[in-house]
Order: structure tokens, then C-alpha cells, then sequence
């Protein structure tokens, strides 16, 4: 009896010591939880939730009974009997370890869980779990068991960064927490004994077996029937469907980064619908792996990008790379790589903007300016021709010369006014795309040749607004308004399509569209573009290696093109087909075209054909 007097003295004076550490009770309060981000295509499709907790918190009412039912029946089965600290599970988890020599359980209940993720750190010692006990009963005594299992549910770790019941869901299985099957609720409520050992992607079996355990727990405890639990048992032979971390997943990583600039510190759980189309961005990720896979290996190519947006410059796909879970880096938009010719569409439009037309005749023979010499990429050259041949087929002394007429300053300006913000060094050679921009930026600067001369600024966010639906941001239509004229329009398109027509871009197709482009390849073929338009859609796309390895027989007219030919198909069925803006056509040899009310001259009243266009290069 004295000994037992001595021994409670000592457990209440421990008590106290540690009691003493912790701040006053009546300044306890459950910290915020971390603010979280959902990501939503145009259709309301999840995209990806970011932020600390990688999930929204969901509500214990808006689960499934057996969500809450799992985790009880395999954590905690006595938490609604206890009041926050389970004697019996302590004495048997104490009387396990002792027969077995070692740690085996612990006996923490759900509330001692909660107490110590949301006030302690995790060290193992006596200070943290006399602590613990105490905070697990200040929390019974202030909060409900339903409101406790709720705080449990939404903060304790899933693996895979994803803290919540909801995180975990869409991590593993890319549904609600809300939507959960009995089987997929077992498979999570046993994840969190080893959630890196269980995981379900990665130890898709050792997830099944412990799922078993689960709901065999839960049919002891009366949660579900035998039959249910055996009918809801994963089959062993049968892999677990995880969600794939998809290209959208390039996308809400720029959404993210993009958050404080539009909002300040997000403090609160907000909703951000993108201009993503969900269906254009499958398709993207589609052609884009399809390509590499197929013939990446064959001619030395491993990542590829594409960005596709409207006129207006509202992005409607990303992908900045083959595989997010292999690589987060985005190519599409924080990479600089150099365009090559894609780039040549801003110095034909600096030359037609000082007083240039596509059937002025530039001299293409070998270059030598002050120690530069340009060459075509064939080696060969062809004497005089007119800009509209030298872009179709991509001539590089032509570029150069131009660049070094109207001045390489005035080609940087012009590219700056459509949309390049990359710096860019003021030398002759930047006619050629040495400049390092990114795909992004590349892409947009196009979409004045498709509007009619509108700049645009790209953007993938319409609107953020809280969960309670109190709008933080709405998206206005804003640009520099315009920034090419009509008729330099009409003159690049007609450039850009003979580019596609009899040019470096022929593989590039859209059927019953009017479509022009640009071929851009670097020098060793280190990277390929193409950069292609409708007056529906821009897109472009990039070919290559991460570590600049230059790659075999690939250039912007090749494997880009194609892939811009299978994107663009679908993106245009069933859609009707507009022309581009503006019609220019050739003047007749030797003289300058006489215009009409309407600004037109009569050969723009009757278009050239591809067999004009030819005859031009091969006899001229």
C-alpha cells in the first residue's frame, strides 16, 4: 500500500513536471489547418489539389459510413468508449512487448494521434507521451468524438505527401474521398500502419493483404457482414488501379506558382478553374508519349513539350514532359531552349514592317558579315528569291541578311511586341533563333498571325474564388491590343502558310482547314520545334534531350509535325472551318499591286495556287 501511495506520487509529480512545460490550457486551440488549392479544368474536372496537405478537408458526414468505419475497426475500436486514453489497449499492447521482447504495438488511440500531429513533435520519449495524454483529454472534453475522428481523418499522413483522407483518395485512386468503394476504403485505413510499406501503386499486394486484415476487422466489430468483407477483398492476382500522375499534373504546378502573384498568401481553401480543356490535354499527353516512345529510342530523342492555347491566349493544354512522376520539370514553361527558324517569322515581319512584301527578292548566296557566315541547312543556295520562298524553305542567308538590313535591334523589338519576354542579345545572328526562349512564350507570340494582329498574354486561370464562393479573382480579357496590322497579317499568313503548302512544314496537316506554321531545328538537331496555327488553335510543339544531345535525322518538320497533325485533327472534329485573317497575294513581276475599295489588290481577289508557288522558286 505504500509503495502504491509512493508510486501515484511519483506518476503525479511526473505529470506535473511535464504538465508545467506546456502553455496554459486556456490558450489551447486547434492550429488552422493549411490552406489547400483545387485545381479544376473547364468542366469542373479535378486537376490536382496543391498545397501543404496535398487535399481539401472533407466533412465526416459527407464520407461513406464504412470510411470512418475502417479506420476505427483497424486503429482505435474502443475510441467511442474511451475518453481519449485506452487503459486496456495500453496493458495489452505493454503485455505484447514484453513477451515478445521488443516493441510490437503502442496502445496511442486516435484522439493521443490527433493530440500529438497537431501540438507535439514526433520524438519517442516519456515528456511527449505524458504530454500527449493530457492534450488527448483536453481534446475529449472540447470537442466531440465526430469532430476528433474528423480532425483525424483530414490531417493524419497517407504517404506520397498526401495528408487526409481526401489527398490520399485522389492520390491513389483519383476520386473523392466521398466515393469511395468498401474495398478502396480498407485498402486506405490500412495504409496508415506504413504507408510507404503499404502503399498500394507501389506494393500493390502487400496493400491487398493488409486491406484483408481490415475488413476483417471490421465485420468482427459488426461494421459490415462476412459476406461484404469477402466480397470487397482485393484479388491478389489482380494489380490495384493508382491514379497516374498525368501531364495536368505540369499544369497545377504552374497554377501554384502562379497563386501569390494573383492573390497574395493563400490563407484559405480556394477553388482555381483553369482554361484547361480536359479532353485537348489527354490528347496532348497521348501524342506527345506515343511519339517518343515509338521512335525516341531509333533516333535519340527522350522528352518532349507541347502548349496549345486559343486565339485570345487562353492555354488550353500543357505537357511539360513525357513522365511527371519521373520529372517535374516543365519544358513547356520554365525551360529555354533555342527555336531555331520558328523564330524567322519575326524577322520577316520586322522586314515586311519596313517596307518589305512577301515577293521582294532577297539574294540567297553565302553570308560573310563581319566573321559571321550563315549557311542553309542543306549547303546549297538558290540565287534570288522572294521571302516567300525563303521562309517555305527555311533559307538561313536570306534570314541573316534581313536581320542585318532593318537591324537586329528591330527584330528583338518585333518579337518583344508579340509576346518573347526571354531577353535576347542584339546580334545579327538572333535571325537564326539563337536566343533561348521557352515554348510558352514561343507559342503565344504566334497568336497575332492567327487573331489578326492582337497581342495576347497566355494564361491558364480564369477564376479563384474560396469554397464558400466568395470570388477572389475573375479573369478580364486584357493584351496590348494591337500589335500587327492588317495587312502584315495577311502578308505573314500567306508567308507562313506557303511554309506549309510546298515548304520545310508539309508534314503538318489539318484537313479542310487553312492552317499555317514554322519548321525551327537547332544546329546538330539538338532541338526541334514546330509551331503551328488555325484560326482556331496555336500549338507548339518541342522535340529532344534534357541534356542537349543532339538528336538523329530529326528536325521541326519531322516528328513535331506529326505530332501537331494528330493533336490538331482532333482538337478541330467537328468544328467548322474558318480561314485565317487577312488574303495577300503576289504583285505582278516588276510592279507594285494596285488595291481596290476594300484595300485589295485583284490578284489578292484570285489565289495563287501551289503550282504558281513552285514555278516562282524553279523559274525566277
Amino acid at each position: 500500500m505504500i509503495l502504491g501511495i509512493w508510486a501515484g506520487i511519483a506518476v503525479a509529480g511526473i505529470i506535473a513536471y511535464y504538465a508545467v512545460q506546456l502553455p496554459a490550457s486556456d490558450s489551447w486551440a486547434v492550429p488552422t489547418r493549411p490552406a489547400n488549392i483545387r485545381i479544376l479544368a473547364t468542366n469542373g474536372q479535378l486537376i490536382s489539389n496543391r498545397g501543404k496537405m496535398g487535399g481539401e478537408a472533407v466533412a465526416y458526414h459527407e464520407l461513406p459510413h464504412f470510411v470512418p468505419a475502417a479506420v476505427l475497426a483497424i486503429e482505435d475500436r474502443r475510441f467511442f468508449s474511451h475518453f481519449g486514453i485506452d487503459l486496456l489497449g495500453i496493458s495489452r499492447a505493454l503485455i505484447g512487448n514484453i513477451m515478445a521482447g521488443r516493441i510490437t504495438a503502442g496502445g496511442s488511440t486516435i484522439t493521443q494521434q490527433v493530440a500529438k500531429n497537431l501540438f507535439l513533435t514526433p520524438d519517442q520519449n516519456l515528456g511527449r507521451k505524458v504530454q500527449e495524454a493530457l492534450l488527448s483529454i483536453w481534446l475529449e472534453q472540447n470537442y466531440s468524438k465526430t469532430e476528433i475522428l474528423e480532425l483525424y481523418l483530414n490531417r493524419v499522413y497517407f504517404g506520397a505527401g498526401s495528408y487526409g483522407i481526401e489527398a490520399a483518395s485522389q492520390r491513389y485512386f483519383a476520386k473523392s474521398a466521398r466515393n469511395l468503394s468498401l474495398g478502396e476504403a480498407a485498402i486506405m485505413a490500412g495504409l496508415l500502419q506504413a504507408p510507404s510499406r503499404l502503399s498500394p501503386d507501389r506494393h500493390p499486394e502487400a496493400a491487398a493483404a493488409r486491406a484483408r486484415v481490415v475488413l476483417g476487422a471490421m465485420a468482427e466489430e459488426g461494421y459490415i457482414s462476412p459476406e461484404e468483407a469477402s466480397a470487397a477483398s482485393i484479388d491478389p492476382t489482380k494489380r490495384i488501379r493508382t491514379r497516374v500522375a498525368g501531364a495536368e499534373f505540369y499544369v497545377a504546378d504552374w497554377v501554384e506558382s502562379l497563386m501569390t502573384s494573383y492573390i497574395g498568401e493563400v490563407n484559405r481553401d480556394v477553388i482555381v478553374t483553369t482554361t484547361i480543356d480536359w479532353d485537348l490535354q489527354k490528347n496532348a499527353e497521348f501524342n506527345v508519349r506515343e511519339m517518343v516512345q515509338a521512335k525516341g529510342e531509333e533516333h535519340n530523342f527522350s522528352q518532349g513539350a507541347l502548349v496549345s492555347m486559343d486565339t485570345g491566349g487562353a492555354v488550353r493544354a500543357i505537357v511539360g514532359g513525357i513522365d511527371y512522376s519521373d520529372s517535374q520539370y516543365n519544358r513547356a514553361v520554365t525551360a529555354r531552349r533555342q527555336p531555331g527558324s520558328a523564330f524567322k517569322p519575326f524577322v520577316y515581319l520586322a522586314a515586311l514592317e519596313a517596307g518589305y512584301t512577301p515577293d521582294t527578292k532577297v539574294d540567297d548566296a553565302p553570308l560573310d558579315y563581319e566573321g559571321w557566315k550563315p549557311e542553309n541547312y542543306n549547303g546549297q543556295y538558290a540565287g534570288p528569291v522572294t521571302l516567300r520562298q525563303a521562309i517555305s524553305y527555311s533559307l538561313n542567308t536570306v534570314a541573316g541578311r534581313l536581320a542585318i538590313a532593318v537591324g537586329p535591334q528591330a527584330v528583338i523589338n518585333t518579337a518583344y511586341k508579340m509576346g518573347i519576354s526571354s531577353s535576347m542579345p542584339a546580334v545579327p545572328s538572333i535571325a537564326l533563333g539563337t536566343a533561348e526562349v521557352s515554348l510558352l512564350e514561343l507559342t503565344g507570340a504566334y497568336a497575332p498571325f492567327a487573331n489578326g494582329g492582337t497581342g495576347v498574354i497566355a494564361h491558364v486561370i480564369t477564376r479563384i474564388e474560396t469554397t464558400d464562393g466568395q470570388v477572389l479573382y475573375q479573369n478580364i480579357p486584357a493584351g496590348p491590343g494591337q500589335v500587327v496590322a492588317g495587312e502584315h497579317v495577311a502578308m505573314m499568313n500567306d508567308m507562313l502558310s506557303s511554309a506549309i503548302e510546298i515548304g520545310t512544314g508539309k508534314r503538318a496537316q489539318l484537313s479542310g482547314w487553312p492552317i499555317a506554321g514554322k519548321t525551327g531545328t537547332t544546329q546538330s538537331n539538338r532541338d526541334a520545334v514546330f509551331v503551328g496555327y488555325s484560326a482556331n488553335l496555336i500549338t507548339g510543339v518541342w522535340l529532344g534531350n534534357d541534356d542537349n544531345s543532339p538528336m538523329s535525322r530529326v528536325g521541326g518538320g519531322s516528328f513535331p509535325a506529326d505530332i501537331w497533325t494528330a493533336y490538331m485533327t482532333r482538337a478541330h472534329q467537328g468544328l467548322v472551318p474558318a480561314n485565317l485573317p487577312g488574303a495577300y497575294i503576289a504583285s505582278p513581276i516588276g510592279g507594285q499591286p494596285s488595291q481596290n475599295s476594300q484595300g485589295q489588290t485583284a490578284d489578292q481577289q484570285k489565289p495563287r495556287t501551289l503550282v504558281d508557288l513552285i514555278n516562282d522558286l524553279f523559274n525566277n
